[in-house]
């Protein structure tokens, strides 16, 4: 039962409709090279947490018949949240009622997989950020009380290990404070993913993954760990 993470699939279809490898040669084919290498990796008992940026499909409808049917057939359960390029994104209930078995959203919740919570919800552009205006303030503050009680839940609910999953990173940089880092440190979440940042860009900007106040970062967007979901627990 062990818990995986990975992010950024943004999958079209499987004749894509917006092919990514005009982002770099490293995507050509990335459906299947993501297929083989969750299948390599993670088994039916386990849980693999989705970080964002699923799919480019504007509706639900779409979404499920070009790509979530596809994810459905690949093992393990799947607990998915919400990246800025996730259009189809819905109600709860409508998606829980749409969607294949096996798939569990973070939307103000928290999942909880045997001893683990795992908990998260989108995040946002951080305060340190050039141009964080007042509108992201907004968002920003929401995103973080989202977190908050997701990780509450899963202290209700006595789990022994807490993982919070974000697709924006939840800071950038070693000794940067944000909400996001606060609430890792005060619920002392063990491991925290994000996405977001790809490949060439996660080294250009030295982002931070590491740990720090006792918890662990790891940035797992899928072109930056190679297609191959990250295990995070056994």
């Amino acid at each position: 039962m062990a818990i995986y993470a990975i992010g950024d699939l943004h999958l079209s279809g499987p004749v894509p409709t917006k092919p990514m490898e005009v982002f770099g040669p490293q995507w050509l084919n990335h459906r299947q090279k993501i297929a083989e290498a969750w299948r390599a990796t993670v088994s039916e008992s386990d849980t693999i947490i989705l970080c964002g940026d699923i799919s480019w499909s504007m509706t639900l409808e779409d979404a499920i018949e070009k790509d979530f049917c596809f994810l459905a057939a690949l093992p393990g359960k799947k607990v998915v949240l919400k990246g800025n390029h996730d259009y189809w994104w819905s109600s709860a209930a409508k998606m829980k009622a749409a969607m294949p078995e096996g798939f569990h959203f973070l939307h103000n919740s928290c999942y909880i997989s045997g001893n683990t919570g795992i908990c998260g919800t989108r995040g946002w552009n951080l305060p340190s950020l050039p141009n964080f205006q007042e509108h992201d303030a907004l968002i920003y503050n929401r995103e973080v009380q989202r977190l908050e009680r997701s990780l509450i839940e899963a202290e209700k609910a006595g789990c022994q290990y807490k993982i919070a999953a974000l697709h924006y990173p939840p800071l950038f940089h070693a000794d940067e404070v944000t909400g996001f880092t606060e609430l890792c440190r005060t619920h002392h979440v063990d491991i925290c993913v994000y996405g977001h940042v790809h490949g060439d860009a996660a080294h250009f900007l030295n982002l931070f993954q590491g740990v720090r106040d006792g918890t662990q970062y790891r940035l797992v967007a899928s072109d930056y760990i190679d297609f191959t979901p990250v295990k995070l627990l056994d």
